[in-house]
């Protein structure tokens, strides 16, 4: 898309010199007037008093074209509708007073998008929320793309069209808008997580930074229009919804469990393999397949049960 922004290239006056020059001149005026009706009716107290009144109202229109700016800062110039180009400049500056200044403001703002329920790739309703830091970079399709003084005005009734914060809002609630749609478009092109499969897939649990980039991507594709940059996204909240959490969280817990048990009986096989080569290597006792059988068992159970084991006193002997 051609950029139609441009800088101001009109006449611009340091402002502390046409300071002391419309005072000169609102000074001179008034004097003309009071000397007009000092003199009275005559020739030279009309022309005096006319005179003076042209010379204020020239004053007055002069004030208007008086303009501060900020860091970070625009205003995009327009006369009688026609845009004239953007002015940056910082500092204090006398303009055409004809020539209206729509102030925006070009520092990084953020935005906490509230978590929304989506559904994943693989239907499952989660929970989803984004943190995201952006600011304005193209003035003109800020003011001329999108609708922003309409939006400002009808945000609030009292709104001014040119008030810099009713059009910054405006902004805001486009930007919230088009965050909730690319990130509803990404959360359902991935899965909540692999549902404990070695699936090698990229999911909303563990894609972190490469789902933060395609999610910057997509707003940027949808911010372009209106002259809007991403510095930065990120999801910030990720949840099941609540009418599945409480099965899901079953699940995670079931897993956990047998991962758990899998250790648990690694550890009593080994342990137990080491018993009977420990009384082999030592002859404690001499155990037929029988006897190693059922101390196996005894082991494993002693070993892999999730309550203490009660000892019982075998008192006879191990031959029959």
């Amino acid at each position: 898309m051609e950029n139609k922004e441009f800088t101001f290239k009109g006449m611009t006056v340091n402002g502390f010199l046409m300071l002391f020059v419309n005072l000169f001149l609102t000074i001179l005026s008034i004097a003309l007037i009071v000397l007009g009706v000092n003199i009275g009716e005559s020739a030279q107290g009309i022309t005096a008093g006319v005179g003076g009144g042209v010379l204020l109202l020239v004053a007055i229109i002069m004030w208007c074209g008086m303009m501060q700016l900020e860091p970070n800062e625009a205003r995009v110039m327009l006369f009688f509708g026609k845009y004239k180009g953007t002015f940056t400049k910082v500092g204090f500056y006398w303009v055409n007073p004809f020539l209206s200044a729509k102030k925006l403001s070009m520092r990084a703002r953020n935005l906490d998008v509230e978590p929304i329920k989506v559904n994943d790739k693989t239907g499952n309703p989660v929970m989803i929320g984004l943190m995201l830091v952006w600011k304005l970079k193209d003035t003109y399709k800020a003011m001329f793309e999108i609708d922003s003084q309409t939006m400002a005005q009808s945000g609030n009734q009292n709104a001014v069209g040119n008030s810099v914060s009713s059009i910054m809002k405006a902004f805001e609630n486009f930007v919230k808008v088009q965050s909730d749609a690319a990130l509803r478009q990404t959360a359902g092109l991935y899965a909540y997580d692999d549902n404990e499969q070695d699936t090698g897939e990229l999911t909303l649990r563990s894609g972190g930074e490469e789902i933060n980039r395609q999610l910057e991507e997509k707003l940027d594709e949808r911010l372009n229009m209106a002259g809007i940059e991403i510095v930065e996204a990120r999801i910030n909240y990720l949840a099941y919804a609540p009418e599945i959490a409480a099965v899901m969280l079953r699940r995670q817990q079931a897993s956990a469990i047998i991962m758990a048990r899998e250790k648990i009986v690694e550890g009593a096989v080994s342990m137990v393999k080491m018993a009977l080569q420990k009384l082999g290597e030592d002859n404690v006792v001499e155990l037929d397949d029988d006897k190693k059988a059922a101390m196996v068992s005894n082991l494993m159970v002693v070993l892999c049960g999730d309550e203490p084991a009660q000892p019982v006193v075998n008192t006879g002997t191990l031959n029959h």
